[in-house]
């Protein structure tokens, strides 16, 4: 069984569950995966708790420790930012936890030649912990929006987002990614859950699982949970 981690926001978590469901479509209810969401919306803010570290950590061990007192077989988180914690969090539960920058960076490896240039687009604690830099900046220009089309459109996008407002989050963030391909970025990723639903917004999942140029994190961590999940499943 796959242990979600969500709440980190509630959207994202919701988009992933519906995610892996679109890639395993079963004929009937006993075909599709079986999965525990815990959505655990009361973890403290994650940007505003980077110096307060215990404060997140603690939470995420709390709905971890859930997910596998109930017996899942691994743990996913579909929030970008929440991986800032990873190391120590998976250092105190005893089942594996998918590390989603690992995972995107395993993928752009295969996708890209070494040194091309990779846009993000992501919470500004994100880009200052650098969850992603840390694994892409060896083999690749990582890149992200101006100052500016960080605070006005993307950050604007995601607390939309996270409002309900995602026709108002598509409109918004539209010049940061027009931004990013004008300066040549190969890829882009959508380092956080909340982006793939403004970039994607009313378009259809096959749309976005075939776009060309953007990572969607979340869509790449429910591919590798469920190769995970048929593999170990008895």
């Amino acid at each position: 069984m796959i242990g979600i981690l969500g709440g980190m926001g509630t959207q994202a978590g919701l988009d992933f569950c519906n995610k892996i469901a679109v890639l395993n479509r079963g004929k009937k209810d006993q075909q599709y995966p079986k999965f525990i969401l815990f959505n655990k919306s009361d973890t403290p803010k994650r940007p505003e708790n980077l110096k307060r570290y215990f404060n997140v950590l603690d939470e995420l061990v709390k709905g971890c420790r859930l997910l596998q007192k109930n017996k899942c077989k691994f743990i996913v988180m579909p929030c970008n930012t929440a991986h800032y914690w990873y190391n120590d969090l998976q250092r105190k539960i005893k089942i594996p936890i998918i590390s989603m920058p690992k995972e995107v960076f395993l993928h752009t490896k295969k996708t890209c030649k070494r040194n091309c240039k990779i846009g993000l687009l992501a919470t500004e604690a994100t880009i200052n912990t650098k969850i992603y830099h840390n694994y892409l900046s060896r083999n690749f220009e990582l890149v992200t929006p101006t100052k500016n089309l960080q605070k006005k459109c993307v950050n604007k996008a995601i607390q939309l987002v996270k409002s309900g407002k995602v026709k108002e989050a598509e409109k918004i963030i539209s010049p940061a990614v027009r931004y990013l391909i004008k300066i040549r970025c190969k890829k882009i990723i959508l380092g956080c859950t909340e982006i793939p639903i403004a970039i994607f917004a009313f378009k259809s999942f096959k749309k976005a699982k075939k776009s060309k140029i953007f990572i969607d994190p979340n869509l790449l961590l429910a591919n590798v949970c469920m190769k995970k999940y048929k593999s170990i499943k008895i």
